[in-house]
């Protein structure tokens, strides 16, 4: 339900708004997207595994502790990021055609504390196996109701500008943050802010919460770098054209995704307590689920790709050639199943960055190269190729170290079993 929120959001917005409008917003979103990742400093995937993993250990005070700090980083670090945007913009500004044509950039850059929070905050309570309470605020109420606001506007005859989309992005999304922590007190989760343990907290987890930062930069890299890229260096309008096909072609992963988020302590839990068989059996059931339901929009795609697209607008509708190279990659990426959020859960996250990572930069190296010759299609492919080897190189680790296979094969290895550690 969330992930088709995001897809009706973005549709309304092309809708509503001129294709120069909406792509200023599709890179603003794409930038907010990344940075706040970055401002996230890994603390939404270091919650995931500190908080099962030290309650595993009757050590709940210490849980506490490192919740307490990873909103603690994430605060900070989120000032920091969004300030130097703002002073990248203004520097853009005064050096350039003027600050009017920064200032959707500035605009974003409000919105890069909101994201970093809300992602912690349910990342916080996702730990705690809440999953209305930590995804009901930002994948409904907030999806729901910024395509719900602007067309309100619309209909009384407002276009809205990249800039104020983002600015009205922001704002809805710090209300329902709000609600979402109203809610989670009166429900009885715990999810208090604290400076006061971050010096011990940073000492002991600042290194393997490094990792988790790289880990999770490099994965929101993957999913917006070439948008950014070729919003540079072509068009903000081919921009939003590639955000529209990169959003359609995520729709193979909403099973995936959703899966994903359930399964991500149950892994930490059954791994860190020698139950390998059951962290076998809970990865291979999401593998197949995920992958069975990718190949459904995959076809749908083929023959409804084009009608898909011109949902956010006629001129949107020639993209299916970028929309099927994309859904290729994640096709491919579904079949290798949960591979990253495994390897995070069982201490292989130095593996995902070395490998993933540097399948990812290269890509991004080679994208600075091709787009400017061959524009979106080849970005779609170069997307693709990387996709494609990095899945397959991580899947094949994960299984060489741990033993798990995080593949549809691994359905196929649970007669044998794997034996408990205990």
């Amino acid at each position: 339900m969330a992930a088709g929120l995001t897809y009706i959001m973005f549709v309304a917005l092309s809708r509503a708004m001129s294709e120069t409008n909406y792509g200023q917003f599709a890179f603003g979103f794409s930038l907010a997207t990344i940075l706040a990742i970055a401002a996230s400093m890994g603390q939404q995937i270091a919650i995931l595994r500190f908080w099962p993993e030290e309650n595993g250990k009757n050590d709940i005070n210490k849980a506490k502790r490192s919740l307490q700090s990873g909103w603690a980083i994430v605060i900070l670090a989120s000032i920091a990021v969004s300030i130097s945007l703002i002073i990248v913009a203004l520097i853009g500004g005064a050096i350039g055609d003027g600050i009017t044509s920064f200032i959707y950039i500035i605009a974003a850059a409000t919105l890069i504390m909101p994201l970093a929070m809300v992602e912690y905050g349910g990342s916080a309570l996702r730990a705690q196996e809440s999953i209305w309470v930590a995804l009901t605020p930002r994948d409904v109420l907030w999806r729901a109701s910024v395509p719900t606001t602007v067309w309100v506007l619309f209909f009384y005859g407002i276009e809205l500008t990249g800039t104020q989309a983002l600015l009205l992005s922001s704002f809805i999304l710090s209300l329902v943050m709000a609600i979402q922590f109203i809610i989670a007190h009166k429900v009885g989760f715990y999810n208090k802010i604290s400076f006061s343990f971050l010096k011990s907290y940073w000492s002991e987890r600042g290194k393997i919460s490094l990792w988790f930062f790289i880990s999770t930069a490099i994965d929101t890299a993957a999913l917006n770098v070439d948008i950014i890229l070729v919003g540079l260096f072509i068009s903000v309008e081919s921009a939003g054209l590639y955000f529209n096909a990169f959003k359609t072609a995520g729709l193979m992963t909403l099973f995936m995704w959703a899966i994903t988020l359930v399964i991500a302590p149950i892994v930490a839990k059954h791994y860190h307590a020698g139950e390998m068989k059951k962290a076998q059996a809970v990865t291979s059931f999401c593998a197949w689920a995920g992958f069975a339901f990718s190949v459904g929009i995959f076809i749908i795609f083929i023959f409804f790709g084009d009608l898909l697209l011109s949902l956010f607008g006629d001129s949107y509708a020639n993209g299916k050639t970028i929309l099927l190279l994309l859904s290729a990659g994640l096709l491919i990426d579904a079949a290798t199943g949960p591979t990253r959020i495994v390897m995070m859960m069982t201490g292989l996250e130095k593996a995902y960055v070395a490998i993933f990572g540097t399948t990812m930069m290269l890509s991004f190296i080679v994208m600075l190269f091709i787009i400017p010759i061959y524009g979106v299609l080849g970005a779609a492919i170069v997307n693709m190729l990387a996709r494609i080897v990095a899945q397959t190189a991580i899947a094949f680790w994960t299984k060489k170290k741990i033993g798990i296979s995080t593949t549809l094969w691994g359905f196929w290895t649970l007669p044998k079993g794997l034996k408990d550690k205990n």
